[in-house]
């Protein structure tokens, strides 16, 4: 297994407000995480690192993850600590009024490959060559697309596509979205990213980079940065892959 994570502020923002890594226990099991935060003053990236912290801290006291369900459960336990985290030092101070962020987290184990999911943070499996998006967005358009008040085409171009309807930080109580992949061992990679990567590329241009064979894996990453940029970078962008097998 192989894997590397790059996070870049593109040509617009003056600052990045993304968190990203990529874990390994004593055990062999593997976390990783992308959160993109949002509020103004740089509360975004405090919330987003609040978050990644928080994991990356819990992820290494511990030697193993465990079960499935024992998975889910220390997901959602750690999900509702950041929560209440971010909720407090924004009340406690008041130029991080409104801060959050979104969080998409991946775990794999030798038994199983679940994500996690707040926001529109996006978390993927490459099989087949093939580009699958697992996790489900929390924004406004999204809902009016399952309302059928909306094509999917014209979500891609609405002006109200960047509303969130979850993060962490926005309410006392929000709950993380799991997601369990059947058959993961046929998967070819795992990828997390904030839409600041899948604002700019269509699914089927990130799949291009990714079943590049001649690029290492630190070079797709960086290649998928650089064509964000090139289309203009309007906003932060983070990628978290790992290669199975």
């Amino acid at each position: 297994m192989k894997s590397f994570y790059l996070t870049d502020a593109g040509r617009v923002r003056s600052h990045n407000e993304d968190s990203v890594t990529i874990l390994k226990n004593a055990n062999e099991e593997y976390l990783m995480i992308v959160a993109d935060g949002m509020g103004g003053h740089r509360k975004g990236e405090v919330a987003s690192s609040m978050a990644l912290a928080h994991l990356g801290k819990r992820f290494t006291e511990i030697s193993s993850i465990g079960t499935k369900l024992d998975a889910v459960n220390w997901l959602n336990d750690n999900v509702n600590e950041i929560n209440k985290a971010i909720i407090k030092h924004a009340s406690e101070n008041i130029d991080s009024t409104g801060m959050g962020t979104t969080l998409v987290v991946a775990l794999l184990t030798k038994d199983y490959l679940i994500f996690g999911n707040i926001g529109d943070s996006s978390g993927y499996v490459l099989k087949n060559d093939q580009l699958h998006k697992v996790t489900h967005d929390h924004t406004l358009v999204n809902l009016l697309v399952e309302a059928g008040d909306l094509t999917e085409e014209e979500a891609k171009f609405h002006p109200k596509k960047n509303v969130l309807m979850k993060a962490l930080g926005a309410a006392e109580k929000c709950e993380m979205d799991i997601f369990d992949v059947d058959n993961f061992t046929s998967c070819k990679g795992i990828m997390l990213c904030s839409d600041g990567l899948t604002s700019m590329l269509t699914d089927e241009q990130i799949e291009k980079v990714l079943n590049d064979e001649e690029l290492e894996i630190e070079d797709k990453v960086s290649k998928l940065i650089r064509k964000c940029n090139a289309r203009g970078g309007m906003d932060n962008v983070s990628i978290a892959y790992l290669t199975l097998g």
